[in-house]
């Protein structure tokens, strides 16, 4: 028996209940293909149905008037259903924004027609996404969330002249536009945004949606009706008497900073150097170098007690005089209710110095910040769940979106670099090991399993339900070396800034190509393959396990061959250079921990203890910590404890590799399925070279 019919026989029961649960599964199985199914599954489901069904039955709805099936009815039952219901709220809405705008000195025409005569009907699908349908047309559009917080236009390209932009129907985009250009007043000159409706009355629907209350305040919007295109910009002396010029540039505050431009760590060694090199010097950005979140933090938290605990205005200076900026201190000490973020801007504000704030503050637009903090390594963990499912967890991630740093910021841009994931890995090693040969780390600490690591950073899948994550864009490392032009001007025009002079060279506070190995814009780290501290049979595991993200962002196999693989396979490539790296990293901890154990004396290791390093027995150990406490103990075996410590390594990674090689679905917690990061789309027309694959 179909399901479907299982289905009617639950309802002729009265088990509407079980009926609603057989017609989705009827649905999820093909119904879609039968109108007729669709229809009697969506109508029981919207009678019988409880919690959120109610949005199955609204898109079935959808689906059949678009398809030209049944519309006349589904029509009707979506007026019945959800437009009747909620439309005294529209109407409220249209007629609060009618009479802002009847009353607003920038927009021209007042002939706003009765809501009843209005082209466009939006159907509520939940309290913040409506499905609009033009009656001009007889056709529902997309989906729209005007609150949706995610920029779709590059307003900010040109800034010789005012701010232009057509059609802007989303409330973030409008908001965003309110508050990150700045006053005419506060600049000197006429700086107006004008926003161009193409459509009268299509402008006017929109209206039933969207809250203009917010928008309006400060006046900084001129609306542009059909025609009145021709009208921008205006000349405000001659029409309104207004000579902008007379007004002194206002310095910026640390609360006109709302935008951050993240630059994602994806994973190390991908490249961010060169990208924070291309962006230094920006004339719209505030950026410093890039530095380790936990710092951050712990510096934003210092100044922020700091400063909370200063008695006065005169206390505050001194406790700040080597800022050497009295007036950057004064206002953060003035703020009510100051935040993570506005110590934060104060920081970048000091970075970027006198004369940098006040260029900054003639610029029509206020800077974003340009936020870049890393971690010595992303480090994944696989939560196996049932139905072939996995949880990629991660400390770092977590770390990131708890941030009062990031989550005070109103409006977030966010790119990642990514590097062919074969030469990031080899680069990682190659950092690792010289990093201890130079003494950047410690001796007594041996190598993680870098490629173990490096398996489960999963990365590029984000979970879109994350607002940080939700306007977000890859970029490889690759184009940005072999097509920079192309790579630079499409990348600003998705973080909404202009494609400056400042891009076109790498630089730090200034200076010219400050990283000898980075080499500016020289293509020679795409090709570098890292020999040395890699292999092929690690090459080609990687390939293989990131087949997705190869193909979907347009890497070619270089060491897989793109037959099917098992276990067998996998594990005769060896890990030779990983495993010869890891071993003698250890050897030499184990030498060091081993002269430690000679030399301290009894004092020492009740320190240890007291600290929480207890005892340990070899089998007790889980990882280097723990044996680096067990070779403190007397009669330590070094050599067993190294053994010890490779097979475990060896056996964690095999763990990892048939895991991924189950092909598992990634779910975020919730076990909602992660995506993968959009790519940044280049201009063919801006190409200088062939794209890199």
């Amino acid at each position: 028996m179909e399901t479907v019919e299982i289905a009617r026989r639950l309802a002729e029961l009265g088990r509407n209940g079980d009926a609603c649960r057989a017609y989705k599964l009827a649905l999820q199985q093909g119904g879609e293909r039968d109108p007729a199914v669709m229809m009697e599954a969506a109508l029981h489901i919207l009678r019988f149905g409880g919690g959120n069904d109610y949005q199955i039955s609204y898109t079935v709805f959808l689906s059949l008037h678009n398809l030209g099936c049944f519309q006349e009815d589904v029509l009707s039952l979506m007026d019945t259903a959800f437009y009747e219901p909620n439309v005294q709220g529209q109407k409220d809405r249209y007629r609060e924004n009618c009479a802002l705008l009847g009353k607003y000195p920038y927009l021209f025409r007042k002939d706003f027609p009765d809501f009843d005569r209005l082209p466009i009907r939006f159907y509520p699908f939940d309290n913040d996404v409506y499905t609009p349908y033009d009656l001009r047309t007889k056709r529902f559009g997309e989906y729209m969330d005007p609150k949706e917080p995610v920029l779709r236009h590059s307003f900010f390209q040109d800034l010789e002249h005012p701010v232009l932009a057509e059609d802007v129907y989303s409330q973030y985009e409008l908001e965003y536009l309110r508050d990150n250009v700045r006053k005419s007043e506060y600049v000197g000159r006429e700086n107006h945004i004008y926003l161009h409706y193409t459509d009268w009355d299509t402008f006017c629907a929109h209206l039933a949606v969207l809250d203009l209350r917010p928008v309006l305040r400060e006046e900084k919007v001129v609306f542009l009706a059909e025609e009145e295109i021709s009208w921008y910009p205006m000349d405000f002396q001659a029409r309104f008497g207004i000579d902008y010029r007379q007004y002194p540039i206002k310095p910026l505050g640390l609360r006109e900073i709302q935008k951050m431009v993240w630059h994602v760590q994806l994973s190390t060694h991908n490249g961010g150097d060169f990208f924070n090199e291309v962006f230094d010097g920006h004339p719209n950005l505030l950026a410093m170098p890039s530095r380790l979140l936990s710092d951050i933090e712990e510096t934003v938290e210092t100044i922020s007690r700091a400063i909370g605990r200063a008695s006065s205005r005169e206390e505050a200076l001194r406790s700040f005089e080597a800022w050497q900026d009295p007036d950057l201190v004064e206002e953060l000490y003035n703020l009510r209710n100051r935040t993570a973020k506005d110590v934060l801007a104060a920081l970048f504000f000091r970075e970027s110095g006198k004369a940098g704030m006040q260029a900054a503050a003639g610029e029509r637009i206020v800077p974003a910040l340009f936020f870049q903090p890393h971690f010595t390594n992303i480090v994944y963990e696989l939560e196996l769940g049932q139905n072939g499912q996995a949880a990629l967890c991660s400390g770092e991630y977590d770390q990131i979106c708890t941030s009062p740093l990031f989550r005070d910021f109103k409006y977030i841009k966010a790119f990642t670099p990514m590097r062919r994931i074969t030469t990031s890995h080899g680069g990682s090693v190659r950092f690792a090991v010289v990093s201890r040969q130079i003494g950047l780390s410690r001796s007594d600490i041996g190598l993680s399993d870098l490629l173990g690591i490096r398996l489960l950073n999963r990365s590029f899948l984000i979970d879109r339900s994350e607002r940080l994550f939700k306007d977000c864009v890859l970029v490889r490392f690759e184009d940005g070396k072999l097509n920079p032009r192309a790579v630079f001007t499409a990348l600003a025009a998705f973080l909404d800034l202009p494609y400056t002079e400042s891009m076109t060279y790498c630089s730090e506070a200034g200076r010219r190509d400050p990283h000898p190995e980075t080499k500016g814009f020289d293509p020679a780290p795409v090709y570098k393959t890292y020999d040395e501290f890699t292999c092929d049979g690690e090459r080609r595991l990687l390939e293989y396990l990131f087949r997705d993200a190869y193909e979907g962002y347009g890497y070619d196999f270089q060491y897989y061959d793109g037959g099917p693989v098992d276990e067998r396979k996998v594990v005769s490539g060896g890990f030779a250079a990983i495993d010869s790296r890891i071993r003698d990293s250890w050897e030499q901890a184990f030498q060091e921990a081993a002269r430690k154990n000679e030399t301290c004396g009894e004092e020492e290791r009740r320190r240890l203890q007291k600290a929480g390093r207890r005892p340990f027995r070899l089998e007790e150990a889980k990882d280097g910590a723990d044996l680096q406490s067990y070779l403190l103990q007397p009669g330590a075996n070094p050599r067993a404890a190294l053994d010890a410590y490779m097979e475990q390594v060896q056996a964690h990674r095999l763990a990892i590799i048939r895991a991924l090689m189950s092909g598992p679905e990634f779910v975020n917690r919730q076990g909602l399925p992660l995506r993968m990061m959009p790519e940044l789309k280049l201009d063919p027309a801006l190409l200088e070279q062939p794209l890199y694959h």
